[in-house]
């Protein structure tokens, strides 16, 4: 599978349990269904999904406030990973934000230890900009700030 196979649309209610099981398959905290479905109807957020022949193996998410968007969620299946499926959407995530809702710059947190996405927020223009000490938990670990102004 190639990532030009891949397709990126809005998230709709209907891709609640799938996008739900992905954040599961991620994160050791993760967001709950209920969470994703508030975002839907939320006008300060966008979330997005990638599919392959119409399953869904990812998903992103931006809440804006004031022209700046925190990416909240990038995730992928563990299984499609390494694809390119991550930079697909966080992009056009960013790009949707940029059009729709004037976001003029967007920030993330990450785990110290995630050297694999930290190197694609890097690729893509994102600057470490700080540390949050002890931000996530399950296991406790320190954030890198990054912003893309």
């Amino acid at each position: 599978m190639s990532v030009s196979a891949i397709t990126v649309r809005k998230m709709k209610k209907e891709d609640l349990d799938r996008v739900s099981q992905i954040e599961k398959e991620c994160f050791s905290t993760p967001w709950s269904r209920d969470s994703f479905e508030d975002m839907i109807d939320n006008p300060a957020a966008l979330y997005m999904v990638a599919e392959d022949n119409g399953y869904i193996v990812a998903n992103c998410g931006v809440i804006t406030a004031a022209g700046e968007g925190d990416i909240c969620n990038v995730a992928v299946d563990p299984s499609y990973r390494k694809r390119g499926i991550a930079k697909l959407l966080l992009t056009r995530v960013m790009e949707e934000a940029s059009k729709e809702m004037a976001v003029l710059s967007f920030t993330l947190e990450v785990r110290r230890s995630n050297t694999a996405a930290i190197s694609l927020y890097e690729k893509l223009g994102f600057v470490n900009e700080g540390i949050r000490p002890g931000f996530y938990t399950s296991p406790k670990e320190d954030a890198v700030i990054f912003w893309k102004r």
